[in-house]
């Protein structure tokens, strides 16, 4: 449980608090003894020390979750499917069960979330749990709208100091992250110029499914809808695997944003560990033909990044459904990478996926003398596991791969794409204000209209 140490004094002073979460870090941070209310010690591994979490969204990606809890306290479970509330109880027995994220947040005893539900309310469950001062763990994408993503990373700003967040892009733990970071940032292919990140799925639709049939009651179907604009119920929705089953859905403009929120996001996070970008000044989307109903599948998104303390400003591509950068020899097929990055310097290229990437010099200047191999105690330290990182983040340092801060900038970026492929045209943006510059009316795009009774600040 949640507990508060207050002292009464006299004069001026305030009454002071070091409540169940600064128990917790203070454990963690010091050599493993926890000094509990009580003034007796315990280990840092004891059961004191465990964080009390609520999984939301219980199936699907949740089950992912579920030997990373296992050694923490789950007492909060939620899904609008009952069956998968059930199911999840057999692994989580003494957890609370709910339908209704909103009411699960308010569970007092609560220290942290992790969140698995559908993509149009990830922002709103992350900003709510911030809102209570609670840790959160949220699947991607952070958010679907540019307004989501600076609310949420506003928000995340004014609780830096106190609460440890992670953005589920778990391929980030591959050391391979490292190495192209290493190399990128250690000049190996010379002064860093341009840089593109693909990814090749396919999922065409024409337009939402039309109504069929009645939900199922075991399912709460208006809360699987949550904020977005109301669309009759269809099997379809819910007819993926298990872990899977947003590619029935996210495609859908209301939804979710297609693929760049879909594994757009894992490959992007390639390309992002290794740039040190914030914001860019201006994007541009062109592709297939607008649908008002589904994201497209066949987009290229070009984006301009300024300047930094290490490189030059740089232009940053995003190809999906089968656009492809230009490959840097006739004889590499990009195409065999379903999911890639290049990286384009003055001596040469850097081609990476998840796991492994490849240098391509080039040019007679090529000669790699210009580059010199860190020696190995100078290598960035392997992650460990992506979910226990954030765990220890909980109890310790609040540091993670990817906080709000470094997600929402790279979602921010994506989403961007695809509103300058809406409005048809290049647009500016300023990152200070959140504002397209060169077309007011265009800023229409950067947010999303909700159902009444929904909002973001909760």
């Amino acid at each position: 449980m949640k507990t508060s140490d207050k002292r009464s004094t006299s004069g001026t002073m305030k009454p002071s608090r070091f409540g169940r979460r600064d128990f917790l870090r203070a454990g963690a941070a010091g050599a493993g003894l926890l000094i509990l209310p009580s003034g007796t010690f315990a280990s840092a591994q004891a059961p004191s020390n465990k964080l009390n979490i609520a999984l939301i969204g219980a199936d699907g990606r949740g089950r992912a979750h579920y030997d990373a809890l296992s050694g923490e306290n789950v007492v909060a479970l939620c899904d609008v499917d009952e069956e998968h509330l059930a199911f999840a109880a057999n692994v989580f027995p003494e957890a609370k069960r709910y339908v209704d994220w909103r009411e699960c947040l308010e569970q007092p005893d609560l220290d942290a979330v992790v969140c698995c539900t559908t993509d149009q309310t990830h922002a709103f469950v992350a900003n709510w749990a911030l809102n209570r001062d609670l840790h959160i763990y949220c699947e991607k994408p952070l958010a679907i709208s540019v307004e989501e993503a600076r609310l949420v990373r506003e928000t995340y700003r004014k609780k830096k100091d106190k609460l440890a967040t992670q953005v589920g892009m778990q391929r980030h733990a591959h050391e391979n992250f490292n190495r192209v970071r290493e190399l990128i940032r250690d000049g190996a292919i010379g002064e860093l110029e341009e840089v593109c990140a693909w990814g090749s799925r396919q999922i065409p639709k024409p337009g939402y499914p039309p109504a069929a049939g009645e939900p199922p009651k075991n399912l709460h179907y208006d809360l699987w809808i949550g904020p977005a604009p109301f669309h009759p119920y269809n099997p379809e929705y819910f007819s993926g695997d298990p872990g899977a089953n947003c590619l029935q859905w996210n495609m859908y403009w209301d939804f979710g944003c297609g693929q760049i929120g879909d594994m757009g996001s894992h490959t992007m996070d390639i390309v992002w560990n290794a740039i040190d970008a914030t914001l860019p000044i201006s994007a541009e989307g062109v592709g297939e033909a607008y649908n008002p109903e589904v994201t497209p599948v066949r987009m290229t998104s070009t984006f301009e990044h300024p300047a930094n303390d290490w490189r030059q400003a740089i232009t940053v591509k995003w190809y999906q459904g089968g656009d492809m950068p230009k490959a840097p020899l006739e004889f590499i097929d990009l195409s065999k990478i379903g999911h890639g990055a290049l990286f384009r310097g003055t001596h040469g290229y850097l081609l990476s996926h998840f796991e492994t990437r490849a240098i391509i010099p080039f040019g007679d200047k090529a000669d790699m003398t210009y580059y010199t191999p860190r020696a190995k105690e100078s290598l960035i330290p392997p992650l460990g596991n992506f979910q226990q990182e954030w765990i220890n983040a909980c109890k310790g340092s609040l540091k993670t791969s990817c906080d709000f801060e470094y997600s929402a900038n790279m979602i921010e970026q994506l989403l961007l794409g695809l509103a300058a492929y809406r409005h048809g045209s290049k647009i500016e943006y300023d990152g200070a204000t959140g504002r397209i510059t060169n077309n007011e009316e265009a800023n229409q795009l950067l947010r999303r209209t909700y159902r009444e009774g929904w909002s973001l600040e909760g």
